[in-house]
């Protein structure tokens, strides 16, 4: 007994886990790559140190593989992270998934094997910095404009089936106009089972919706243009960069931008960098569709702005097309070189705070 404890303290063992919402399963590998055993634990702080414990019963923990680190899998990264080797599993196998089937232990055991081979893993954003705040606030804004357009869409379409003596006052106002006319309505509330109440309390309610989201986005506006002009000021102050863009930008590269080791990797994560296509005496690259398509939007942005302002942008479009390039793959050649651009504006940032860290 006391010969295997000491054989599997020098053991070196890889773990994988397949996170949910409640539960977490787990899985570990031995040195060879053979399953030493699965189990579940809950996602709390208890749960994620009782799985650390029980992992490393089996010997040293090199690494942990898991799955969705972004969404399910996030709270057990960031317990993870501070002393343990995290790869983020990317997507499953699907040979294997269609000869042996799946469920939550097979999936945790392919996550294993996955960190264990190094092949499907990817070093995950760290998601406990200002970018994770820049992140959450991003996305509470894109619900909030989505849930504003909403509401207008509605008030048109409410407006249309109204009573003509509702509808006709509206009918010449500005957008604006129509909505806080709408909200400052003063409906009979009690004289609902009226038609003309009914629309009238309904729009009122719309309208007021509407302002309510309207300076909700303002509000993150602010914060979000803040955020921004402290992580990266120097990248609103290029050329047809807004804070839009910026902020997809630096939430591509994360808080630890570090794990990009090139601007060709940076490209490649975008969406810019041109993949090879050539077959036999034809040599060729075609479009990128992989990357982050939000990241890819945000260099599209900045690529059209610059066309429309830069002299230097549109001449070598120009150039480009002369070449014998259509106007389409010009503007591809164009985010690539503005991808190597942010990229070097984000590494400088980190290699600042680096030093004032270093400084403190």
């Amino acid at each position: 007994m006391k010969e295997e404890q000491a054989t599997a303290g020098r053991r070196t063992v890889v773990g994988g886990v397949d996170t949910h919402k409640d539960l977490h399963v787990a899985a570990v590998v031995d040195e060879h790559d053979r399953v030493l055993g699965s189990e579940c634990f809950p996602t709390t702080r208890h749960g994620y140190k009782q799985m650390m414990i029980w992992m490393r019963s089996f010997g040293e923990l090199a690494r942990v593989g898991i799955e969705c680190t972004g969404t399910y899998g996030a709270g057990l990264l960031r317990y993870l992270q501070q002393g343990v080797t995290v790869l983020e599993v990317t997507t499953p196998d699907k040979s294997d998934r269609r000869k042996r089937g799946k469920d939550d232990t097979l999936d945790a055991q392919n996550a294993a094997h996955a960190a264990f081979a190094g092949v499907r893993t990817v070093t995950p954003k760290t998601r406990d910095g200002m970018i994770e705040s820049l992140r959450v606030l991003k996305v509470c804004r894109k619900t909030a404009i989505a849930a504003r357009r909403v509401a207008l869409q509605l008030i048109h379409n409410t407006i249309v089936c109204a009573p003509d003596e509702l509808r006709e006052p509206l009918r010449a106002m500005t957008r604006m106009q129509l909505i806080r006319t709408l909200a400052a309505w003063r409906p009979d509330l009690s004289d609902f089972r009226n038609l003309a109440s009914a629309y009238g309390i309904t729009l009122k309610s719309l309208g007021r919706r509407y302002l309510e989201l309207h300076d909700e986005i303002a509000d993150l506006d602010v914060m979000i243009a803040a955020l921004v002009d402290e992580l990266a000021q120097d990248l609103v102050s290029r050329n047809s960069i807004g804070y839009e863009s910026a902020s997809q930008l630096l939430l591509t590269a994360g808080d630890n931008s570090s794990r990009l080791k090139s601007e060709a990797s940076f490209a490649a994560l975008c969406g810019v960098s041109p993949v090879p296509a050539s077959s036999g005496k034809v040599t060729r690259h075609r479009l990128n569709r992989g990357g982050d398509r939000a990241a890819n939007s945000a260099l599209h942005i900045i690529a059209i702005g610059r066309l429309r302002t830069d002299a230097r942008t549109r001449a070598y479009v120009d150039k480009r097309v002369s070449e014998g390039h259509s106007k389409l793959e010009a503007i591809r050649c164009l985010k690539r070189y503005i991808a190597r651009e942010v990229y070097y504006v984000i590494r400088q940032r980190n290699s600042q705070i680096g030093q004032t860290q270093i400084a403190t």
